[in-house]
């Protein structure tokens, strides 16, 4: 993606309005076809508009699709944004694609409001990795979520001495696989909590499903990058197989992406298995296509700085009143916490990338 000697953090943004303007003028100078839909009623972090930008690279009707999304998660948008914009001036990457028939979705900012404002959820607290169930449904159930909430969301911030050691001795007595899998597989009984899933259809997950259909309703197959940030070794792509666990999508996405395409489900995966993933909208939205789906996950930093900061949002929503330069500290952390400052960790964000967008439009051009 990059060219030789070219620094490799050129593609970064410093705020969601930036990240936005150089998207869309290098959408417009590929000749893509653009649309922009806007969140109605709430304005950005620099009072600018929040919208999901998409771009369309490749002729009506396709048959094969490859989307790719960034900022599902608010701030990790910084990552998935800038290897969107590397992807938009990579023309081998490009022709390989065209070569092989493959359209080109890209989906900028899934949570625009997230993304302007440092925050990984959407305009309603909603987690919007844990937003697309069926809410025809009963919710799902995450009984030790509520008793373990006020550990993790004390009266203040940062939490005292005898805060951190009723959470400590919880993980002790239940183990840390048990807490992690009580906070981060998805809530949705505490609004204000953490990894809140919602109890409807978010803005977000409508808009998505109406791109979907509009544009690969008719695709006989699917791929699928969603860009992420956060969990993980400093700088290593995780593969999570994000699809149904049917076999034939399963092997599908293992044959394009390799053996160390790991899945929630099976348990071999950093990440929790969660409920709601935004890719999984191409099950309803798009029937007829065989799907390969896949979250690409890097990490940052240690665990408990990036669980830390999400637990210091939550305490700063219940509480407006905290002074501001606590909340520029925290949310200066948060940024952090899911974009590094460095090119080694952004070249290797890029690379990686690059070569997984290489399998998935491989494997669609021989489906």
């Amino acid at each position: 993606m990059q060219t030789p000697n070219a620094p490799v953090s050129r593609n970064f943004s410093g705020h969601y309005d930036q990240a936005r303007a150089r998207f869309l003028e290098a959408a417009s100078a590929r000749g893509a076809a653009i649309e922009s839909e806007v969140l109605p009623g709430l304005r950005g972090a620099r009072g600018e508009e929040l919208a999901i930008d998409t771009a369309w690279i490749g002729g009506s009707g396709a048959r094969k699709v490859l989307v790719v999304s960034s900022g599902t998660h608010g701030p990790e948008g910084f990552a998935g944004s800038a290897a969107q914009l590397a992807l938009l001036q990579d023309q081998e990457l490009l022709q390989r694609a065209q070569r092989a028939e493959v359209t080109l979705l890209l989906v900028h900012a899934v949570n625009p409001y997230g993304f302007s404002h440092l925050q990984r959820t959407n305009e309603d607290n909603v987690d919007l990795n844990r937003n697309h169930i069926d809410f025809g449904r009963p919710l799902p159930a995450n009984p030790v979520y509520a008793e373990l909430e006020p550990l993790l969301i004390p009266a203040q911030w940062p939490p005292g001495p005898a805060d951190r050691q009723e959470l400590q001795q919880w993980i002790e007595g239940h183990g840390m696989p048990a807490f992690r899998k009580a906070v981060t597989a998805g809530q949705y009984t505490s609004p204000d909590g953490v990894f809140y899933g919602g109890t409807g259809p978010s803005w977000s997950n409508r808009t998505l499903r109406a791109l979907l259909r509009r544009h690969a309703g008719a695709a006989t197959h699917l791929g699928w990058v969603d860009i992420h940030t956060g969990l993980g070794p400093y700088g290593h792509g995780e593969k999570i197989y994000a699809g149904r666990p049917l076999e034939q999508d399963h092997a599908m996405a293992r044959a394009w992406w390799g053996a160390d395409l790991f899945a929630p489900f099976a348990g071999d995966s950093v990440s929790a298995d969660v409920s709601g993933p935004v890719v999984t909208v191409a099950c309803d939205e798009c029937p007829g296509a065989r799907l390969a789906l896949m979250g690409l996950e890097f990490g940052t930093v240690e665990q408990d700085e990036v669980l830390g900061c999400l637990r210091a949002h939550a305490w700063m929503r219940r509480h407006p009143e905290a002074p501001q330069e606590l909340r520029d500290e925290l949310n200066r952390r948060m940024r952090d916490a899911f974009c590094c400052d460095s090119d080694e960790w952004r070249g290797m964000v890029l690379g990686q990338t690059r070569v997984a967008l290489l399998q998935a439009v491989q494997g669609l051009g021989t489906s």
